[in-house]
């Protein structure tokens, strides 16, 4: 987008002649397309051309001309965005103290106009020397207003390039490898439950309810849904007993008609 600052220094570097306070906006207008990357093609009477409407030239110009119509200003320009280049048609229009500037990207059908109004007075500073900043005033609203109502609608993607972006956006993701990026990853193939789960059903009486598991493998001895010290699961062993991590040996459980999930550690006396 345009600034304040970067169409002043543009201003400056050309150093036009204006006739009127329209004549100062209208080079405002042009200036802040040239700070937003639009490369001038055509100004004044060839720019108001079929010729130049129906095939525009991809050629950069100078400024000779862009006031020589006294009823209007034209001005044609092209930029490259997205891969693509484009070629927009801006005209001024003096009416009263009011300068109306439209805008259109030139063939494809690419959209409907933007149009925006200026008041003059509000902008021109009223002073004529060779300072262009005293030329201008509020020169930074002029230049926000110009982004918002014209720049920035016309840098807005067309209709049909967001839909072949959002294509190839999305051929991009399906060929991605699932192991990348953040995200699930399912598992491919056969996955064999660790311990040998095959089944479970919830068993119990009196509103307590646990869940039993019946396997074709290894069990924890009673066979509890939860990993108990026997489970082989477990690792770092001592002494040919399983263990927890970092090598400790685990507490046994004593024998008893209680589900060992249900079991606490170690006898009456010495339990912590």
């Amino acid at each position: 987008m345009a600034t304040a600052d970067s169409v002043l220094a543009l201003i400056r570097a050309y150093r036009p002649s204006f006739r009127n306070p329209h004549d100062k906006i209208a080079f405002a207008v042009h200036a802040s397309f040239l700070a937003s990357g639009y490369v001038l093609t055509a100004t004044g009477p060839p720019a108001f051309s079929d010729t130049a409407l129906s095939s525009p030239s991809t050629d950069e110009v100078g400024m000779e001309g862009w006031n020589a119509t006294d009823d209007a200003y034209a001005f044609l320009y092209r930029k490259e965005e997205f891969g693509a280049k484009k070629s927009v048609l801006v005209k001024c229009l003096p009416m009263g103290d009011k300068l109306i500037v439209d805008a259109l990207v030139v063939g494809g059908g690419e959209g409907k106009p933007v149009h925006l109004e200026i008041d003059v007075n509000k902008y021109d500073g009223g002073r004529e020397n060779t300072d262009y900043s005293d030329m201008y005033n509020n020169c930074g609203e002029l230049v926000s207003r110009l982004n918002s109502g014209i720049l920035g609608k016309l840098d807005e993607p067309s209709a049909s390039y967001s839909s072949s972006s959002r294509e190839k956006a999305r051929e991009q993701l399906e060929d991605k490898p699932d192991d990348q990026g953040v995200g699930f990853i399912e598992p491919r193939g056969f996955q064999p439950y660790p311990s040998g789960l095959q089944n479970r059903k919830i068993i119990g009486e009196a509103g307590c309810a646990i869940y039993r598991t019946f396997t074709h493998g290894h069990n924890d001895g009673g066979g509890g849904m939860l990993l108990g010290p026997n489970d082989p699961r477990w690792f770092g062993g001592v002494d040919g007993r399983p263990g927890f991590p970092g090598g400790a040996p685990d507490p046994r459980r004593p024998g008893g008609s209680t589900h060992p999930d249900l079991e606490p550690f170690g006898s009456d006396y010495d339990f912590i």
